[in-house]
Formats: C-alpha cells, sequence, structure tokens
C-alpha cells in the first residue's frame, strides 16, 4: 500500500504552468522545475499524471522536471491507462510501453484505469483490462493498481465487487459534492471503505471553484478565520476537508504556479484534520454555493478530447456560472475563449461531449443558454 508516513498533499499535474496560456501544450518546465524541487523539500512525494493531459505533454513534462532530475525512489509517480483510446486488448501494452518511455521510468508506483464509469467498464472487461493491471504489479511493473472513477456509487460497488484485487480508488471528493446527486462524493468514498480501499482524492477544490469563493461564501469563510497574515485560504479548507477522511492516503492538487504550491504545501506540512466547527463551516459554505452555480464543471476538459467544432465548453460554462454567480458578462473573457476554438452556437448536438462528460452534464443545454447569453444580437 501507499506508505503510512507519505504526505496527504499529492501533485496533480493537470494544470501546470504555461509560457502560453492559449496553448495547453506550452508547459513551462522551468516554474514547473521549481514548484517540483519546493514540493520534494518539503517532503512531499506523490506526482500524478495521465495520458491526455496538456494535450498529451504532461507525462513528457514529468520526465523533464522530475525523473531526470530526481531519483527515482525520491518520488512517488502515479499514471493512467487512456481507456476511451482500447479498441483491443493489444493496446493496452502499446499504450503502456508509451507512457514508460515519455515519463522516462521503469515502473509506476500506482497504476490506473482512467476515468472508469459504466459505459467504459464494458469495454475494459471485453478486453481485458483488469486482467492487464494484473500482469503489470506480478511483473513489478506497477506497485499498486485501481482505477480513477466518475459514476455512481451503485457501479463503484459492482466494480470493486467483481474485481476486489485492486488496491486504490480514485474519487473525486469535495465538500461541495459530497451529497450531491451526480457526482456522489460521500456515497462512493463510503462504498470504498466498505470494500476496503484506499482513497486517493481528486477535484478536492473542484476545479477552482472552492479555491476562489464568490462574495457571499467568501464571506462566511472571512467571518470564521478573519483577515490576519496568518488566516488560511479557502483552498486550504476544501483541501484539509478530503484529507480529514481516514481512508483517504493522497488528496490530489492541480497546481498552476509557484504560489499555490507554497500555500498548499504550508497548510499540509503538518496537517490537521478539520474540526467539528470547520466540518459545520464547509456545510454552510456548500448550501451557499449551490445557489448560485449553474453548470457543475470542473474544468478537467474531456469535453474537448470529442467535440467535433472544438468548441471551448469548460471555458464558456466558466464564464456562465460567473454571470450566475455576479450578474456580470465577461465580453473580453469571452473574445480570448473563442479565439481558435467554435462559438456556442456551432454545437452539432452530437452528444459526444455529453458521453464523455465524467460529471453528466447536460452540455448541449447549456450552450444554448451560453450562446443566448453572449452570441444573441
Amino acid at each position: 500500500m501507499i506508505p503510512e508516513n507519505t504526505k496527504k498533499l499529492g501533485f496533480g499535474t493537470m494544470r501546470l504552468p504555461l509560457t502560453d496560456p492559449e496553448n495547453a501544450a506550452a508547459i513551462d518546465i522551468s516554474q514547473f522545475c521549481e514548484m517540483a524541487d519546493h514540493f520534494l523539500d518539503r517532503g512531499f512525494t506523490y506526482f500524478d499524471t495521465a495520458y491526455p493531459y496538456h494535450k498529451e505533454c504532461s507525462e513528457e513534462a514529468v520526465r523533464r522536471g522530475l525523473v531526470s532530475r530526481h531519483p527515482r525512489d525520491s518520488f512517488l509517480l502515479a499514471d493512467k491507462m487512456p481507456i476511451l483510446r482500447v479498441r483491443s486488448a493489444e493496446d493496452y501494452p502499446m499504450y503502456f510501453e508509451d507512457q514508460l518511455r515519455r515519463c522516462g521510468v521503469d515502473y509506476f508506483d500506482i497504476y490506473l484505469l482512467h476515468n472508469l464509469g459504466r459505459d467504459r467498464y464494458v469495454n475494459v472487461q471485453k478486453f481485458g483490462g483488469f486482467e492487464f493491471l494484473g500482469k503489470l504489479k506480478k511483473e513489478g511493473k506497477a506497485r499498486l493498481i485501481g482505477f480513477s472513477f466518475h459514476d455512481s456509487a451503485d457501479v463503484l460497488d459492482q466494480i470493486l465487487t467483481e474485481h476486489p484485487e485492486v488496491d486504490v480508488v480514485q474519487l473525486q471528493i469535495n465538500y461541495l459534492d459530497w451529497d450531491g446527486a451526480v457526482a456522489q462524493s460521500g456515497r462512493c468514498y463510503e462504498t470504498a471503505v466498505k470494500h476496503g480501499k484506499s482513497v486517493i482524492v481528486m477535484e478536492p477544490v473542484k476545479g477552482g471553484q472552492l479555491a476562489n469563493l464568490p462574495a457571499p461564501a467568501a464571506k462566511l469563510f472571512l467571518e470564521f478565520y478573519g483577515t490576519g497574515p496568518d488566516a488560511p485560504s479557502p483552498a486550504s479548507l476544501a483541501i484539509r476537508f478530503a484529507a480529514s477522511l481516514s481512508a483517504v492516503k493522497i488528496v490530489l492538487s492541480g497546481m498552476s504556479n509557484l504560489s499555490q504550491l507554497r500555500d498548499n504545501t504550508t497548510f499540509m506540512q503538518s496537517f490537521s484534520p478539520l474540526t467539528e466547527e470547520e466540518k459545520d463551516l464547509a456545510e454552510r459554505i456548500a448550501k451557499e454555493l449551490r445557489k448560485a452555480i449553474a453548470v457543475p464543471c470542473t474544468n478537467c476538459r474531456y469535453c474537448l478530447e470529442v467535440c467535433p467544432k472544438n468548441i471551448a465548453i469548460p471555458d464558456y460554462f466558466g464564464l456562465l456560472n460567473l454571470h450566475a454567480v455576479t450578474g456580470k458578462k465577461s465580453n473580453m473573457y469571452y473574445e480570448r475563449f473563442s479565439m481558435n476554438h467554435g462559438k456556442a452556437s456551432e454545437c452539432l448536438h452530437c452528444g459526444l461531449c455529453e458521453k464523455n462528460c465524467p460529471q453528466h452534464i447536460p452540455i448541449r443545454r447549456h450552450l444554448e443558454e451560453f450562446a443566448a447569453l453572449y452570441e444573441a444580437t
């Protein structure tokens, strides 16, 4: 299992710093190197990547910024099989060997099937995905095996019942989704606990929504903690909420700059679980946020992998949520987001995005709302 002395904060390489904010492949390697060094210097060791992150450039960035610069036994590295692309049993070793090459390693400490759910489980079963994981573990190419998951607790229960051999499950857990009907964070966590699995947490700040609280929720936070120089950040409440759960071994944070990393490593350096009063605060903030958020998008950008019109769906939904919270539009950001991307009104209503969305968002309907708000003459 994940060593007990491993600090609970993990470095997610899904939102790395960029030299060009319009190009997800333009990773700022120099800044990432500095961030990785600082992370390790403070005693944190867990790094997480995946095949499609940053237009398939995240794994190479991990090699350049981490693997080639630090001893292999000084960090833990997790990667994920892109099961959406697998069309036959032969694809598994092909992708895996490519990932080893991209990352510059001989093995992964944790290896997961990426974004497993009801529909994808069918093909994973058909093509022997779990058997492949077992082979990797037997050969020492993956120390721990499991899957990341976006679906209902009932589906999770089925998969863990049929495949008790997995070591870990990566779940979306945050205080906003804890009682939610879509992500079902609380129910999925309890299901993993029932099956005795270690839990890795993704989206603890829900794509940044819990790090940048709107005014009514921010007021609750500030009234509780104050505004002094030692006051914590909203992100700290969200990450500590997830880390306070006993079965959680790692909480991933997709840190985009050194400032975020310094903040996260500071409050997680000597981690303390939430008090009962802080748990109550998180619940009150969640209730306030649910009043305003129009689209529960986490900016994972899986929809963009399949959109035939290359519509900037997550960016447009961010603007829709901004309008829902503040009542304001941002034409400047709309012009920026729509540059080199399709407009919302160009949606073909093919539904591919909705099939690929971990949050099960009715994307087509929200794109119509966005088009009415931003594209109406």
